[in-house]
């Protein structure tokens, strides 16, 4: 299927590995021009290489997301280089495991930066440019946990769902603007990366590839009607519908 988005820009951050990188590689597999953005060098320059192997334009910028400035420069930078924006995949890194009753103050903080105002301040950096074209994709990576919180990791649990209703609130608004602009959570379970070996996952794992394509789906001219959606993505491993 084409998914008509060959020569639009998308800006996927913490795309240098795991489920950012397969979304990056996804959206550059249909022809859009990918700036990509993570905060380690060495992987920042091997996705970079992979996605412009696949035949399309590649702009890699080393930039930490939970940096409140990050966003607004991320997004800066792809419209200098390419003179428009029309993706944005908003991804950070989970936080570490533990107990909601053992969690300190300054650890909430810190899962709050990351998994729910990074996407925030990314969204409102990119809406000026969306808007001015009047279309847009804006596509949140979450977790499954935002239906079924994940036993030991209180800290993602909490700060997914701060983001789940953040971004219910938001597509709702877009949609009544009319703005050609939509905004939709994809919420992956257990998937064979990195970030799922270092918690010690077990039993089944999906394809990071095939979340790369559910992603990019949603980022599509065909989801224009998608629009404040969770899109759960873990091979049945939540245990409601």
């Amino acid at each position: 299927m084409d998914l008509g988005i060959s020569g639009k820009v998308a800006l996927v951050t913490a795309g240098s590995r795991g489920l950012g990188r397969a979304s990056a590689e996804a959206l550059a597999a249909d022809g859009a021009r990918i700036v990509v953005s993570a905060r380690h060098e060495d992987s920042l320059r091997e996705a970079e290489q992979a996605i412009a192997a696949l035949g399309t334009e590649v702009l890699a910028i080393a930039a930490d997301i939970t940096d409140p400035a990050t966003p607004d420069r991320l997004v800066a930078d792809a419209v200098q280089r390419f003179g428009r924006l029309d993706i944005v995949v908003a991804n950070a890194g989970g936080p570490p495991p533990g107990s909601a009753l053992d969690v300190d103050d300054d650890a909430i903080r810190a899962a709050v930066e990351a998994n729910l105002l990074s996407s925030v301040r990314l969204v409102r950096a990119a809406l000026p440019h969306m808007r001015a074209q009047n279309w847009g994709r804006l596509c949140c990576i979450s977790s499954y946990s935002v239906v079924q919180p994940i036993p030991g990791l209180a800290l993602s649990n909490a700060a997914r769902s701060g983001l789940r209703a953040w971004a219910k609130t938001a597509a709702a608004d877009l949609a009544a603007q009319d703005s050609g602009i939509t905004l939709n959570l994809v919420c992956p379970g257990p998937h064979a990366t990195d970030r799922m070996r270092e918690l010690g996952g077990t039993g089944p794992m999906g394809d990071p590839a095939d979340f790369g394509r559910v992603v990019a789906f949603v980022c599509s001219t065909h989801a224009g009607f998608v629009n404040g959606a969770t899109i759960v993505v873990d091979g049945g491993a939540t245990l409601a519908l």
